[in-house]
């Protein structure tokens, strides 16, 4: 198969088809329209094999996390996913792990209600890159610079799941039957929370999704905004399935340092929180206040009650 018939046949249609793409794939370029009284958000996310995925994962799998860890950026200031771009480096063609694949992109892209518009292809070690494009009304994209001393740290779903699911693929743990679905589900399929970050516009003073690791991703945040955070960890949320799987030391562990959850980390000023648990209740989400945002810029200080934590790992870095 050829570079163009491989585009048309496995990319052409793939994800919702948008009536604000004017022109799609099959040219130089895309034409897109984008909505008067909006900003225009763009992200992009790299998954090399042998350092993001193996190489025996299911490509279906493949397919879906590489738009929804995309689309978590998006999620992640407020925007409404639209389009998708993709640059895919193949050793070679194999048609049927790239039709699992296209699949399982165009499956996750639909459920985003967004169209890949374009992208190129080329011959090399397997790598994969998207740029996801969205949406956000005029001035009101979160950002990580807004936080503020006195503010709430909040933190949505449960973290540390993908991270033991990716110990459980690499045969590292054992789990009983009834946790493997899930925590599978977890690592391979994560879930972008993209209405929640739309409806945390009017609430959050800044926002990030959890990529790398609670511990080192809240930096960015501090970074950001000048200040300093308090978080008590007795308070971040685990599921069942890392509680009973795990000793409370590994599982703290997990849940700070494992990456790959794909949750919100928020902050939200004091006269904001009354509002906080009405507005996001339809979203069948779980939300938990985990600490606050401190004077001290750039420290992070870790508690267990009322001791203090002395705690190492930050969270995964490339280099």
């Amino acid at each position: 198969m050829g570079e163009f018939e491989l585009i048309q046949r496995c990319f052409a249609q793939a994800g919702r088809q948008r009536p604000d793409v004017t022109v799609g794939i099959g040219d130089d370029g895309a034409v897109l329209q984008v909505r008067e009284g909006c900003d225009l958000v763009v992200t992009t996310d790299s998954m090399i094999e042998g350092t993001h995925f193996f190489p025996d994962v299911d490509p279906r799998a493949l397919g879906h996390k590489l738009v929804a860890v995309n689309v978590s950026d998006l999620a992640a200031m407020g925007a409404e996913p639209c389009w998708l771009s993709l640059g895919l480096t193949l050793p070679h063609v194999d048609e049927t792990w790239l039709t699992a694949f296209a699949e399982g992109l165009s499956e996750t892209a639909d459920y985003y209600n967004c169209q890949l518009i374009g992208g190129d292809t080329t011959k090399g070690p397997l790598s994969l890159t998207m740029i996801a494009k969205g949406q956000v009304p005029k001035g009101k994209a979160l950002t990580r610079a807004g936080a503020k001393v006195g503010d709430y740290l909040y933190v949505t779903g449960t973290l540390g799941d993908a991270a033991l699911g990716l110990k459980l693929v690499q045969n590292q743990v054992e789990v009983s039957k009834k946790h493997r679905a899930h925590l599978l589900q977890r690592f391979h399929y994560p879930t972008a929370r993209v209405a929640l970050g739309q409806a945390l516009r009017t609430i959050a003073s800044s926002a990030m999704d959890v990529s790398d690791g609670l511990a080192g991703d809240i930096h960015h945040i501090l970074r950001r905004s000048g200040v300093g955070a308090s978080i008590d960890v007795s308070r971040i949320p685990m599921s069942q399935a890392l509680k009973d799987s795990c000793s409370p030391e590994q599982a703290l562990q997990l849940a700070l340092s494992g990456g790959e959850d794909y949750e919100l980390l928020f902050t939200v000023p004091e006269i904001r929180r009354s509002s906080l648990d009405v507005l996001l209740s339809p979203y069948g989400v779980p939300v938990t206040c985990i600490g606050r945002i401190t004077g001290v810029a750039g420290k992070l200080e870790l508690k267990q009650g009322e001791s203090l934590l002395q705690y190492q790992h930050k969270g995964f870095e490339h280099f």
